[in-house]
């Protein structure tokens, strides 16, 4: 297993520290603040741990109040809502620095049968037949506001094999183009033992799903982003829907569009698919999108 796949397991491992209360350690960020996957993901499951294992989540609602402080541990409390006979409910407050800077509610559920349809996986090519991000990004250096941003994000997602089916929006500044973007992803290992589980694979692709959410938002304006320093942008709110089992450590390809953008704000949608065909996942956020002056 790769250190950086180790370290983002251990990352989602929180400590126990009170009765539905938990700590977990901070990413090393390439912007001055958590990044927000990690946030959701860690809220998530310290959700989980205080539910029966019969029950896995089938959404989640989350807006995100405050920038993340990257050098500070985050404390997460979880409010039992609800527990039914076939759902149950939590909400969970993240806090650092005696301040609320991320609250989630998760809802969950038993598995039951019931009707079943989808919506056809789009078309892709083969995660085979792409870069990887660790030799595409390089590429792409002199257009980067900071030189080091290349390794900063390397590190960053090492233990993510992140491919891009199109140029990335820092990659196409200047050349608005239809909002839509793909990407495949997998772990750049495998989960065994009692790393194999349901609640890990979930909250992995929770950590993965806010990592190039709101790039279609840029395409639509021939927009860089942050790396290029032509927009500052965060995520302001964030949904998710769990449809089927995944596997993280297996090829899923996340697919976005944007139908709106205004008021300084874009709205991003998105969608996992497993190689399948099985859609998976649906993902909804709201991002910042503010043009410097």
């Amino acid at each position: 297993m790769h250190a950086t796949l180790q370290y983002l397991l251990d990352l989602l491992d929180l400590e126990p520290i009170e009765q539905d209360i938990f700590r977990g350690e901070s990413h090393a960020s390439v912007i001055p603040r958590v990044f927000g996957g990690q946030v959701a993901a860690q809220a998530l499951v310290a959700a989980c741990r205080t539910v029966p294992d019969d029950r896995l989540p089938h959404s989640l609602h989350s807006y995100f109040l405050r920038p993340g402080d990257p050098g500070a541990r985050i404390v997460y409390t979880v409010d039992r809502i609800r527990d039914g006979r076939s759902f149950a409910t939590r909400r969970v407050v993240a806090v650092q620095h005696g301040q609320a800077i991320f609250t989630l509610s998760a809802s969950f559920a038993r598995p039951e049968e019931g009707l079943e349809h989808q919506e056809p996986m789009p078309d892709a090519p083969d995660p085979e037949s792409l870069p990887p991000a660790e030799e595409l990004l390089p590429r792409y250096a002199d257009l980067f506001v900071d030189p080091g941003v290349v390794d900063l994000l390397l590190q960053a997602r090492q233990a993510i094999d992140l491919r891009y089916v199109n140029e990335p929006p820092f990659g196409t500044a200047g050349s608005p183009r239809e909002p839509r973007a793909q990407v495949w992803f997998k772990l750049n290992g495998e989960l065994t033992g009692k790393q194999d589980n349901a609640v890990a694979h979930l909250c992995i692709g929770t950590y993965v799903s806010d990592m190039t959410l709101l790039d279609s938002v840029l395409l639509a304006h021939g927009r860089g982003g942050w790396m290029t320093g032509d927009t500052v942008g965060a995520s302001l709110d964030h949904a998710m829907w769990f449809h089927r089992p995944f596997r993280v450590d297996e090829w899923l390809l996340y697919d976005t569009d944007s139908p709106t953008s205004q008021s300084a704000r874009g709205l991003a949608r998105g969608r996992m698919f497993t190689r399948d065909g099985r859609l998976a996942v649906s993902v909804i956020q709201e991002g910042l999108m503010r043009v410097p002056r």
